[in-house]
This record gives C-alpha cells, sequence and structure tokens, in this order.
C-alpha cells in the first residue's frame, strides 16, 4: 500500500426506467465500499457510474407518460441521484448515456470498429408486434426457451440453461407490450463480427487474473468452444438512441452505448477537474475496474473487452462479478414484500444497516447473496450496537469533562494487537472479501468489550480516588472504539463523522489505526447507531406489498440488455382451481385519478347491462386516466372485495410486464362484449 495507484472504478450502469431497489444496491454498495478503502489507502482512485437511457423500454414509457423521452429520463435521474446520495453512495461522476460526450466516443468507436473490418449489413427477419406498431427488441419477447424447454424465458438468453439464442427461437413467443404473437418482418440490421476477435478474446479471458475463476470457467465452457455468433448492433427506426451517422434511419443498440457511457462519464469528470482523458483510459498505468452482476458477463467479459481492444482503449484490469440477491431464501418477490425500493427502505431503517449487512455476506465469488430478515435484524442489534458503540456510549461520558488520558495506557496488548490485524483486514478489503473483513472486525470488537466489562468505568467513577485510572480505561476503550471504526469505515461511513464529533479528529487515513489518541478533549456522547425492531422492519415489507404493481425487476445496466429474469412460477394449481378464477371482459367507463395515491387509478367498469364495478389499479405511472376510458380490459370478477385507504375495490384488472411504468393492461381481440366469460 506504500505505492500510489491510479484506479478507475465503474459499477454497472442503471436502466432509467424505473427506481432503485435493494437488489441493485448490492452492487452500488460493494463498489462504494472498494473505493473508499482505496482512497483511505491514499490511491488515486475515481468512481464513475451514469444512467442507461436509451431503447425502446424507455421510448415506450415516455410514450405511456406523455413525455419527451429527455423529460422521461432527466426525472429518473434526479430519483437515481437521490436514492444513492441516501445510501451514502459517493461517485466521483454520474452521468448520463444521453449526452454529447457519448456521441462522440461511440462515433470515435464505430469509426475504428469499422476500420477494422468487422461491420457487415444484412437483412433480418424480426419479430414486430402489430398492435404496439414496433420491432421487438428481446425483452420484450417471452416464450419457451429452444434449448431446456423452460417457460417465461426472455428472447437473447434463458435464465434457467444460461443459453443463447435469437428471440425468433422462442417456442410459443409472446410479446410482453400487447400479449399478441408477435409477426415476423424484414429489416436491415448491421453487425459486428465478433468471431474475428476469439483469438484474442479466448487470449484475455483464459490468462492473468482480469476475471473470476469460475467466470473464466464459464465462458470456456459455454462461449470460447464455438464461433460467436454475430453481434446485432442496429436498431431502425422508432428507436430511442443515437442514430448511426453514416446510417440514417438506423440506431445503435443500447448495449453498444450502454458501456462507453463508462468513458463518457470520465469524459465529464475530467472536463470538470482539468484532467486529460487519455491519462484514464489510455494509460496503462491506470487501473479500470468494472463491478458488475453475473446477469451481464457475457457484454462485459466478450463484447466490451473486444470493443476496447479495436479502438485502442485500454482493457480491464478487471471484472469484478457478483451473484443475485434474495431474501429469506427465495427471489425478491412483489407479493411478499420483499421486492423493496431504496425510498422505501429509508422511509422505515438506516442506511449503515444494509451496508453492514451487505458486507457481512459479500465476498469475491460470483455467489447469490441472501437478506434473511431475522438475522438482518440480530446482526445489527449484536454487531453495531452491543460491541462496536457499546465501547463509545460505555466510557465516553466518563471523560467528558478531562479528556483522553496524556500517554496511551497499558490495556494488555489490545490496541497493538488490533493494528497488527489492519493488514489481514485491508488484503480482505482489497479482494473484496468484506465477509472476512467484518469477520476480523467483529472478533477485535469481541477482545475489546471484556476489557470494558471487567475494568467497569461505571464504578471506578463514584471513586474520587480512583478517576486517573476511569480516565485510562476509557481512553483504552475510546480507542478501540475508534481503531475499529476506522476499520469499518469504508462501510460505515456516517459512523466514521460521528467519531469523529465525538473525539475531534476526521477518519480519512487506514494508518490512523496504527496511532491511539492521546491528550485531546471527548465531546459529548451522542447516540450513534440505534436498535433495530422487528416491526420496523415488518413496516417496510407491508410497505412495499402494497408496492405490488409500481417495482423493477433487478435491472442494472441491462434492463435493456435482455438479460432480465422473469418472476418465479407460483406453486402448480389443478385445472379445478384455476375453474374458480372467474374472468370476465369489461369497458372502463370512468378513470380518474387519486391525487393522494402514488399508484393508483380509480376505474369505473361495466360488465354489460347495469352491472358495473369499481376498481383500484396500480397503474398511474403507466397510463392517463383519459386514454383509458372506452377500452376493453380483463377482470377478476369473483375476486373478494377489499376495502382500502380510498375505497373498496370491487375486482382486478389483469396487467403483465416488470412493474413500475412498464405495466401493461391485457385486453381482448376485437369483438369481445362486456360480460363475457373469458376461457
Amino acid at each position: 500500500m506504500n505505492n500510489v495507484r491510479q484506479i478507475l472504478v465503474t459499477a454497472a450502469l442503471p436502466y432509467a426506467n424505473g427506481p432503485i431497489h435493494i437488489g441493485h444496491l448490492v452492487e452500488y454498495i460493494q463498489t462504494d465500499i472498494w473505493v473508499r478503502f482505496q482512497k483511505m489507502c491514499g490511491h488515486r482512485c475515481i468512481y464513475i457510474c451514469a444512467d442507461d437511457t436509451h431503447g425502446t423500454a424507455i421510448m415506450i414509457s415516455a410514450r405511456q407518460q406523455g413525455v419527451t423521452e429527455e423529460e422521461f429520463i432527466s426525472h429518473i435521474h434526479k430519483e437515481h441521484q437521490s436514492d444513492f446520495s441516501d445510501f451514502d453512495i459517493e461517485f466521483d461522476n454520474y452521468g448520463s448515456t444521453h449526452s454529447e460526450e457519448n456521441f462522440a466516443l461511440c462515433k470515435e468507436f464505430w469509426t475504428a470498429i469499422e476500420k477494422a473490418g468487422l461491420v457487415k449489413e444484412q437483412d433480418i427477419e424480426q419479430l414486430y408486434d402489430p398492435e404496439a406498431k414496433t420491432f421487438l427488441a428481446d425483452r420484450f419477447v417471452t416464450g419457451t426457451c429452444p434449448k431446456c424447454n423452460s417457460e417465461s424465458q426472455y428472447g437473447d438468453n434463458c435464465d434457467k440453461c444460461g443459453g443463447t439464442y435469437s428471440a425468433r427461437d422462442l417456442v410459443n413467443p409472446r410479446s410482453t407490450l400487447s400479449g399478441t404473437k408477435p409477426e415476423i418482418r424484414t429489416a436491415r440490421h448491421l453487425f459486428i463480427e465478433l468471431e474475428q476477435l476469439h483469438t484474442f478474446l479466448d487470449e484475455w479471458t483464459q490468462s492473468g487474473d482480469h476475471l473470476q475463476p469460475e467466470v473464466a470457467n464459464y465462458l470456456r465452457g459455454h462461449f470460447l468452444g464455438e464461433p460467436f455468433r454475430d453481434w446485432d448492433i442496429s436498431r431502425p427506426a422508432p428507436y430511442f438512441g443515437f442514430e448511426i451517422p453514416d446510417n440514417p434511419g438506423h440506431y445503435w443498440y443500447v448495449w453498444f452505448d450502454a458501456p462507453i457511457g463508462y468513458m463518457a462519464s470520465t469524459l465529464q469528470w475530467c472536463n470538470l477537474h482539468g484532467e486529460q482523458f487519455d491519462d484514464w483510459w489510455r494509460n496503462k498505468a491506470c487501473e479500470i475496474h468494472h463491478f458488475i452482476g453475473k446477469d451481464i458477463t457475457y457484454f462485459h467479459t466478450l463484447f466490451w473487452p473486444g470493443m476496447l481492444k479495436t479502438a485502442d482503449f485500454c482493457l480491464p484490469t478487471k471484472v469484478h462479478i457478483h451473484g443475485f440477491l434474495t431474501v429469506d431464501g427465495e427471489k425478491m418477490s412483489k407479493s411478499r414484500g420483499t421486492f423493496v425500493r431504496a425510498a422505501t427502505y429509508l422511509k422505515h431503517l438506516e442506511p449503515g444497516y444494509l451496508r453492514y449487512y451487505y458486507a457481512t455476506k459479500l465476498s469475491p465469488k460470483v455467489d447469490d447473496i441472501d437478506l434473511n430478515l431475522d438475522e438482518f435484524v440480530s446482526k445489527i442489534n449484536a454487531d453495531l450496537v452491543g460491541k462496536v458503540v457499546n465501547l463509545a456510549s460505555r466510557s465516553a461520558k466518563f471523560v467528558e469533562q478531562q479528556g483522553l488520558s496524556e500517554t496511551y495506557p497499558e490495556d494488555g496488548g489490545l490496541f497493538a494487537r488490533a493494528a497488527k490485524e489492519g493488514d489481514l483486514i485491508a488484503i480482505a478489503y482489497e479482494r473484496c472479501d468484506y465477509s472476512q473483513a467484518i469477520r476480523r472486525i467483529m472478533a477485535l470488537a469481541d477482545q475489546a468489550n471484556p476489557y470494558v466489562e471487567q475494568n467497569r468505568p461505571w464504578e471506578l467513577r463514584k471513586d474520587p480516588s480512583k478517576l486517573g485510572q476511569l480516565q485510562d480505561v476509557c481512553t483504552v476503550a475510546l480507542n478501540l472504539f475508534r481503531q475499529i471504526t476506522i476499520y469499518l469505515t469504508p462501510v460505515l461511513p456516517r459512523l466514521a463523522v460521528q467519531c469523529e464529533q465525538l473525539l475531534g479528529e476526521p477518519i480519512t487515513d487506514w494508518k490512523q489505526s496504527q496511532t491511539p489518541l492521546t491528550g485531546s478533549p471527548v465531546n459529548p456522547f451522542k447516540h450513534m447507531i440505534h436498535r433495530i425492531d422487528t416491526p420496523q422492519v415488518q413496516a417496510m415489507i407491508d410497505e412495499s406489498r402494497d408496492d405490488t404493481l409500481e417495482t423493477t425487476p433487478d435491472n442494472t445496466f441491462s434492463d435493456s440488455a435482455d438479460a432480465l429474469a422473469a418472476e418465479p412460477l407460483a406453486d402448480e394449481i389443478t385445472i379445478d382451481d384455476f375453474a374458480k378464477v372467474d374472468l370476465r371482459v369489461a369497458r372502463v367507463i370512468e378513470a380518474e385519478s387519486i391525487p393522494e395515491a402514488r399508484k393508483l387509478l380509480k376505474l369505473t367498469l361495466s360488465f354489460g347491462g347495469a352491472e358495473q364495478r369499481t376498481v383500484f389499479a396500480g397503474i398511474k405511472a403507466a397510463y392517463q386516466p383519459e386514454a383509458l376510458v372506452g377500452r376493453l380490459v380483463i377482470c377478476v370478477a369473483n375476486l373478494a372485495p377489499r376495502k382500502m385507504k380510498f375505497g373498496t375495490s370491487e375486482g382486478m384488472v389483469i396487467a403483465s410486464g416488470p412493474g413500475n411504468d412498464e405495466v401493461f393492461l391485457l385486453s381482448p381481440d376485437e369483438g369481445a362484449l362486456p360480460g363475457q366469460r373469458v376461457h
């Protein structure tokens, strides 16, 4: 750690089509911890990110809300930055792929790729939704995997077997926009012949330590053993993105300009700070570290290195790949309330709790991590409250008058042993083995607390003749607390600030853990980390459960990358179970917004004749009320009435899609009549 390193760190770009949720936060917290650690070690490190803003999904969402794409992504951009900031995730620059800098760099890449002879044109047959009047990106098509026969798979890869394919290869494909069966139409597309880079990519992925061993093995077993398929890099109009300069009417596919967004955001930072862009992306002395989820491995370990190599930019030093988040052992679920938005979490709990819990679970491997809610409560209360803050809360108030001792007292070697442990903790942070780092730090807390218990400062304060001993005991306890806090600073930056407020010295350097504080004042102790009560967690879950139609899937960077996994299938039912559900065609005769509700529209449905029902539907973000009047919908007619804050809902309209502003009402074909049963 004596040599200063220059490090550029990126996290995957969140797609600008919905809010940040706790699944996304695994990555951004993991990366933020690593960056904060590097900065504490004195390295020159910048943390770069941006919103991924292009693609059909953005275009459709903006259209549904009656705003321009630019207005839509601007609103999401502000929400994302707010969520990240509230979780103490500090980017050095947070940009947007819809920027002048990104367009300029895309042109530079495109020129290099064309010059290298990697581009070809080809007329292809593509799926087209005649009802939505648009060609369908892979993520807007679902069907049965042609390789393993798993159902409800998206259009380019299977989350069950990991296979890749064309959306046209799906069995029984359906458009997620309208539910209709897509038509096949012909359009001209541009392709990058990635196979020309096969030898280079084989060598790069299988040598050095650019990738985790399990990732290198995965690529060798699934992709490197056969020719790469050509990469479809363009989309015909209508499409929200950058028009290809030498191909009017054609746009770069979002996955072309999205990773270049790393560089565009870096360029913005350079322009703001008087830095040279090439010092970061064409400087072999600069380390480039990408943090991503395992669902976008293919793009970051094959396409992206190939693009960088062709355009003569530096290749990633390391691609750090993590797994998904499960909650209580299962995939995050809207119906169970475990699909929690960042903003919803913060209404009930402190951000440091989640940062710490994730740190206790994260390792250098690609394994999924589980948020066990009972363990979450007990771990925060036992570790942070019972072990760490306890050192300060049981000693600080006894030395507010005299401050710390002038010389560091004898402590039986506690501080020295913990100082020596700092090197091993640092190695664990460097390796992204945060779980090991936390175990070592908590072991130090386990050693420090018995010292306080044995010396009982609350008893010493009662004897005027032992005030010197009291000061020494509290000096040791507060220094051990400070030392542990230094080690936890990358994870808990707010605790570091609270430690500064108590003891007067900012925590900025890892080496501060090696030298105790002496002779300095101690300020009045203020509560630092409060205990969690299970009802707080339950309240968060309850609110999220009510949010069922306004959450989004774990779509970091790759909502546009067709790498979404479908909601897990429910438990199997019989035909008799299904027969109990009475689905009826209904016509919307009135629709109104409820100002006090974030997600609900009030619909009045006609079933023909005099039969009418009032239904509250969580589709406010996706539909304007006036656009729904006269529309036919499918309603669950025999659902028990549900009393809600704004009235009683007498049924449920059926919709599909991942949620939020991507909710699509299902409608019957023309000719259906209100009141008819859906068979």
